[in-house]
């Protein structure tokens, strides 16, 4: 009796304590959540092409945003497409995060054509502005065809097409989006807009800016890996990521452009050097030019068919100062220069390709410069020497002093020679030169030149 006394006196005391560490715990929790609701998305911006570096940008700033304990990433897309296998890349990060992953294709007139379609479809949430337009996903390929090889080039394209169109279809699936309009994406090359593409199911959101999308996902659920995720976007600060010079500098060097160019420098380069070594600049210039090509063409399809046809075309322009072709190997260098310049990126990408209206206007001006070059080489080495003892040759010069053997000596480029001819010469009777033997020069008189008496 007495135990159960002592018993419920102690639950009485114990009863305010118990209280009290439930109100201070509530406000515990009450703290964390009003910091997990201050948490933030990052933003990304991907405005290029899809190359390598964009793809690691990309895949570099959601680890960053895991890192950072981010509530999800904002993918900000405006791209007319990629390479296939900086696509890929980046869809597999998307795909595989932790954290959701909205692709948001803005701002308006903006669109997510080709590979930028199937990232879009990859997302967990996909946005896009009104005025922009998503699809055209259909991998179309340039180049020159031949007699005899259509059926071969048709069975690479379908199989191209074909595997394009699994893998958006199962993309779609795996994000309950439209995979009949993922099929025609690719097949059809459809393009829709933003409207259209909300109706039939392909996205999930028309935000006309980002306070706009933030707005409508609030509190939206995203199941992911078997794990629903609440976004709580109402108070979310937004962390821009800005690609930095490095990024940059490597977009800009990735492009096909700017990697034709830097190849067709690094070879003019090297040909003045080694044409004129010692003269050193062009050979850094050309140098340096080189490097940055052959690492653009890491990133790039390269079709070395198209390198070896350039490389040939400047070997052409130097064989034609040694070899009297009258002008046919500098004709098959312009010929092996554009060809080459045309197959120099072999890929189904448009993109990833260098345009008629790049390469046309830049290989003729690297022709005409190697030409002319060539041409004032050649002009070079067939005017006659001026300088030194072979420039003296067919020059005139006045007898200083002449002897009965025809020996003396005369007066040529301001100096006195001792030169040796015809006897009969005499003091200032101008005299042509026609040989040099050592130091001595042998001469022979002008005819018809007029002599004056004192």
């Amino acid at each position: 009796m007495g135990r159960y006394k002592k018993s419920h006196v102690l639950s009485q005391y114990a009863d305010p304590r118990i209280g009290a560490c439930a109100f201070f715990a509530g406000i515990l929790i009450t703290l964390i959540a009003s910091v997990a609701l201050a948490g933030e998305i990052y933003v990304i911006d991907v405005k290029d092409a899809i190359s390598p570096p964009v793809a690691s940008y990309v895949m570099e700033n959601i680890d960053k945003a895991l890192g950072e304990n981010s509530d999800a990433v904002i993918i900000r897309i405006d791209t007319p497409g990629g390479l296939d296998p900086a696509m890929r890349d980046i869809i597999q990060k998307i795909m595989n995060a932790p954290i959701p992953v909205i692709v948001y294709v803005a701002p308006k007139g903006a669109r997510a054509a080709s590979a930028g379609a199937f990232i879009t479809l990859a997302s967990d949430i996909a946005a896009m502005a009104p005025g922009t337009n998503i699809g055209a996903a259909h991998p179309v390929s340039i180049g020159l065809g031949g007699g005899g090889k259509e059926g071969k080039d048709k069975t690479m394209e379908d199989k191209v097409t074909n595997d394009a169109v699994a893998y958006a279809r199962s993309i779609a699936k795996e994000k309950g989006r439209n995979e009949q309009w993922a099929e025609s994406a690719v097949r059809e090359s459809i393009s829709t807009t933003a409207l259209d593409a909300l109706e039939k199911g392909v996205i999930d959101i028309v935000a006309n800016d980002i306070d706009d999308l933030l707005a409508q996902i609030d509190g939206k659920e995203v199941l992911k890996d078997s794990k629903t995720f609440v976004l709580n976007t109402k108070d979310i600060e937004l962390k821009e990521s800005i690609m930095g010079f490095r990024y940059r500098l490597l977009t800009i060097l990735s492009s096909p452009e700017i990697a034709f160019i830097l190849m067709l420098i690094g070879l003019a380069g090297l040909y003045f050097e080694l044409s004129s070594p010692g003269a050193i600049l062009p050979g850094v210039i050309g140098g340096i030019s080189l490097i940055l090509a052959f690492f653009a063409f890491q990133q790039l399809p390269v079709n070395y068919a198209g390198f070896g046809l350039i490389l040939l075309a400047i070997i052409m322009f130097v064989a034609e100062i040694k070899v009297p072709s009258y002008g046919m190997l500098t004709v098959g260098g312009v010929v092996s220069m554009l060809l080459g310049s045309i197959l120099l990126f072999d890929t189904p990408e448009l993109s990833a390709q260098v345009s008629l209206g790049v390469i046309l206007p830049v290989a003729l001006s690297f022709c005409a410069f190697f030409v002319i070059s060539v041409y004032l080489v050649i002009k070079a080495h067939r005017v006659s020497p001026v300088s030194g003892l072979e420039g003296m040759l067919g020059e005139q010069a006045e007898i200083y002093q002449w002897d009965a053997k025809g020996a003396g000596k005369v007066f040529c480029h301001g100096e006195y020679w001792s030169a040796k001819g015809p006897a009969g010469l005499e003091k200032g009777d101008m005299v042509e030169v026609v040989d040099i033997d050592g130091m001595s020069l042998t001469v022979k008189p002008i005819k018809d030149q007029d002599k004056t008496s004192e």
